[in-house]
């Protein structure tokens, strides 16, 4: 493997030179017989929340990424596949993974699913995109705030829906291979096929990168040294699978099944100064072992009349293995005067199943019946250096901890077009939270909203909903900070918006939204979770987007998202890590050789961050913009692609978090293969 920047740079560029001495081998005549992705869209594990009218995905806002402008992007994984949508932001922090934040609310109050089975972890209700990869994706669906009720409880901020590819006639498959920067390599294929009535669809992945560079306009610290960033190394193996069969015109039963397995390091702070009031003390840990498998048998009966039957089970596992270190060279754990080192092994285990019955009544509408049932189980074991022996001496402490919770959710959806131009979503849904020895819990869900064209051209649309979480296992029981006395968190958001079509193929879209968030879980100064009386989040999305010209695509978004804390006696104003401001443009020509360019920036402005004790302090993070390119050259009637590309193209020197520097300028570049 060639080893250091500047010999993965020298690959690079070679592959770039290819791109300008290569003669284009597609002939106008055959450009239609370029070969493309030739895979369909696994819908049978979807949690169907739209009938003939599109029902929820037009009455608010709802997002869609397509697997080519995936491939546009150069997104390797999920993180990355969402960093460009308004209201959107792809946070990284102290954990030294991905959060994706909508809105102003936090990963844990976002749903994710992978055609239908839920990847939140049980213990904190977070998850980890970056380990999603993308080679299967046949499009992603963000669902913001006024989600449909179907979904289930716990969306807050919104619904990621991942739906997944499925095979066609014959058999079809690609290649794919890269490398960059920090000794980057990762391979991807997927085979699919099909006959008669049955389909398969089988994808894979690895990657291996060493670590990431810092910017070259990073200034070292006692804890960071220029160059590479500390324990930033990562590797990741996916594998996923589905298969369709149809035994008769109205039947059909589909399998799913994924399996992931990696380790990465967990970068420090770069700051070990007990005076500063925002900085936390330097932590060595890494994650040296994560595995997890999931499945699911979906089935459709599609009755002849007006009734639709969908219905599916699922199991997910996912087992982590976490060492904290006492020094950063991660090899000892025998410092006694160092409190919190030691070992975990944590285990979460979620099953459930869903049914839907939809009965379409022509004029009169259509009605959707849900019901949901998930288990979540955590179980976690270990060793923590944090019994005091003697003063400022510890010793090992065995820990063993196991917990569940259940949940139960009836749901029904009506959607209706009673006048021409008009669309109507009402919506109820009820859940039961069942803790362990602890009172249960019940809450109810809605959602009103209503479309309505006022030409032919112009859409105005507006929702109002309640949504609910139930406290996570973590939240809950967590040994020294859960709060079993936690109780459910409420939101009502409003949102009214407008779409209007303009000349040159155009598009612009402007929404604004206003969420009331009631009893709100986070740490408080004593590290401990408490409910929070009341937080704030308002703000406008404005899109647009254009083709006027051949072969050209230029996307906008701006999004400005105003937070609050509004508890009673609260030292806070703005919430934390939340950008007020986020401008992107994407911009894409594809010319008539073969030859395509791409370009996004990103721009993110005023987040603030407050003091780990009081008095609270406030701060502000630096401003910043990244700039990312990518080229792409076909070759042999698109039966081979060349790229190359560049993430944060000018070596910018940010943040997301206080003392968490980001990669500097990380240039790849690699070669596909299609069959």
């Amino acid at each position: 493997m060639l080893k250091g920047r500047w010999g993965i740079s020298r690959v690079i560029m070679v592959i770039i030179a290819l791109f300008i001495i290569i003669p284009n081998t597609v002939r106008s005549e055959d450009k239609q017989n370029a070969v493309k992705d030739s895979s369909d869209v696994y819908t049978l594990g979807e949690v169907v929340v739209s009938g003939r009218a599109e029902g929820v995905e037009t009455i608010s806002t709802f997002r869609e990424i397509t697997a080519e402008e995936i491939q546009n992007q150069g997104a390797r994984n999920l993180s990355e596949a969402l960093d460009l949508l308004p209201g959107v932001d792809i946070r990284y922090g102290a954990q030294g993974v991905p959060r994706v934040d909508i809105r102003g609310f936090r990963s844990r109050h976002v749903i994710l699913l992978l055609n239908g089975i839920p990847f939140n972890s049980s213990f904190d209700g977070q998850f980890d995109p970056s380990i999603i990869p993308v080679e299967n994706i046949a499009r992603i669906k963000v669902s913001y705030n006024n989600h449909s009720v179907l979904y289930g409880p716990g969306g807050l901020g919104g619904v990621i829906d991942i739906i997944t590819k499925k095979g066609t006639k014959e058999v079809h498959g690609k290649l794919h291979g890269q490398m960059g920067e920090g000794d980057l390599t990762m391979g991807k294929f997927n085979l699919s096929g099909g006959k008669g009535s049955a389909d398969f669809f089988i994808s894979g992945s690895a990657l291996d990168r060493d670590c990431f560079p810092l910017s070259h306009k990073f200034d070292a610290t006692s804890e960071q040294k220029s160059g590479d960033r500390d324990n930033s190394d990562k590797k990741a193996e996916n594998l996923f699978a589905n298969i369709g069969y149809a035994p008769t015109d109205v039947w059909k039963i589909g399998v799913v099944m994924n399996y992931l397995n990696g380790e990465y390091g967990i970068p420090p702070i770069t700051i070990n100064d007990k005076s500063d009031p925002y900085a936390q003390s330097p932590k060595y840990e890494r994650m040296d072992n994560y595995s997890g498998f999931s499945g699911q048998l979906s089935t459709e009966l599609d009755i002849p009349g007006p009734v639709t039957v969908r219905g599916s089970v699922y199991a997910s596992k996912l087992r982590e293995e976490t060492k904290r270190y006492d020094n950063n060279q991660y090899n000892s754990m025998d410092d006694t005067s160092i409190k919190g080192t030691g070992w975990e092994k944590d285990k979460t285990n979620i099953k459930g199943g869903s049914i839907q019955t939809q009965y379409d009544l022509q004029s009169a509408g259509m009605i959707t019946l849900g019901l949901m049932a998930d288990r979540q189980e955590f179980d976690a074991n270990g060793e923590v250096r944090d019994n005091e022996v003697k003063k400022k001496k510890y010793d090992f402490r065995a820990f063993s901890s196991v917990h569940h919770v259940t949940t139960y959710t009836a749901a029904m959806e009506y959607e209706v077009s009673p006048v021409d131009n008009l669309g109507l979503v009402l919506g109820y849904s009820h859940s039961w939270f069942k803790k362990e020895a602890d009172e249960d819990d019940d809450e109810g869900s809605f959602l009103a909203g209503a479309n309505y064209d006022i030409s032919e051209d112009t859409r105005i649309k507006g929702s109002f909903s309640r949504n609910i979480r139930f406290p996570s296992i973590r939240q809950l029981y967590e040994e020294g900070t859960g709060n079993s006395k936690l109780t459910t968190e409420t939101s009502y958001t409003y949102e009214v918006g407008v779409e209007q079509s303009l000349p040159g193929n155009s598009l612009l879209t402007v929404t604004g939204f206003y969420s009331d968030l009631k009893d709100y879980i986070e740490k408080n100064i004593d590290d401990v979770y408490e409910n929070n009386e009341k937080y704030r989040f308002r703000g406008i999305e404005v899109t647009a987007q254009t083709r006027f010209i051949d072969n050209l695509l230029l996307r906008l978004g701006y999004t400005l998202i105003d937070s609050k804390d509004k508890s009673e006696g609260t030292a806070k104003d703005e919430l934390q890590y939340r950008p007020k401001h986020k401008v992107t443009l994407e911009a894409k020509y594809t010319f008539a050789c073969g030859f395509s360019a791409y370009m996004d920036i990103i721009y993110n402005a005023e987040q603030y961050y407050y003091s780990r004790k009081e008095p609270i302090t406030k701060a502000k993070l630096q401003n910043y913009t990244l700039v990312n390119i990518k080229f792409d050259k076909e070759l042999m009637n698109g039966k081979f692609n060349l790229f190359a590309g560049a993430d944060n193209l000018f070596d910018k020197n940010y943040e997301q978090s206080y003392g968490y520097p980001q990669p500097g300028r990380v240039i790849y570049g690699g070669i596909e293969f299609s069959f």
